[in-house]
């Protein structure tokens, strides 16, 4: 049986349930499904770790605003190139100053990276996709990118609902459908690397996304 949504609005006993609650509540369990879509990786770490270490690779430091705009642009692409699917297990909240954040991050990175043991060794397809949003995105600026999530329709329509108000993936990913479409953003065809390129004879080549460097005795 395929997964779907299910309409809890739509069943009369839901109704009764949900009666007397605060409005905050209504709206987070009516969006709720049946089967929550996957996530490519386990952790937002994964992903961040990797971003962390793919910047060093490149003689940089990758601070902790810029992180987070990485993230949510990482995200979003994601939704926007599988169909709505998770990147990482991960809520985005808006920030006034900071613009679209991970609250795990936001906490986890207050004294620079942390100390913990995290596995960076994506799966092809998840290490080439992040590998992409770096060579799309890295070499901005911090302030160019947190100027790129700031105009977000759906992060200005969730600050709108009060600060760290969640931003629903969905509207993060229609969001970057019109983007798109208004040359507000980059095309996903901008952004994600063809896996076989080809040379100035004609001849395939393979492109591999970077990877970590396996450290000795792990």
């Amino acid at each position: 049986m395929p997964c779907k949504g299910f309409d809890f609005l739509a069943f009369p006993g839901y109704l009764r349930l949900i009666d007397g609650l605060p409005r905050r509540l209504i709206r987070d369990a009516t969006r709720l499904t049946l089967c929550p879509m996957p996530s490519a990786v386990d952790s937002v770490f994964e992903v961040a770790f990797w971003l962390n270490d793919r910047a060093l690779n490149d003689n940089e430091y990758i601070q902790p605003t810029k992180l987070q705009s990485m993230l949510f642009l990482a995200q979003a692409y994601y939704a926007l190139a599988y169909d709505g699917k998770r990147l990482v297990p991960a809520i985005f909240v808006a920030d006034e100053v900071m613009g679209p954040i991970e609250p795990s991050i936001y906490a986890a990175y207050n004294k620079g990276r942390p100390n913990l043991t995290i596995d960076t060794r994506l799966d092809e397809d998840t290490a080439s996709f992040v590998d992409s949003i770096w060579r799309r995105f890295g070499h901005h600026s911090t302030e160019y990118l947190s100027k790129l999530c700031h105009r977000n329709p759906a992060y200005k329509a969730a600050l709108l609902r009060g600060r760290r108000a969640e931003i629903p993936l969905d509207e993060i990913r229609k969001s970057f459908v019109a983007a798109v479409e208004k040359a507000e953003a980059p095309a996903l065809t901008q952004v994600m690397k063809p896996k076989v390129l080809r040379d100035q004879t004609g001849k395939a080549v393979a492109v591999n996304a970077w990877k970590p460097r396996e450290v000795k005795g792990k």
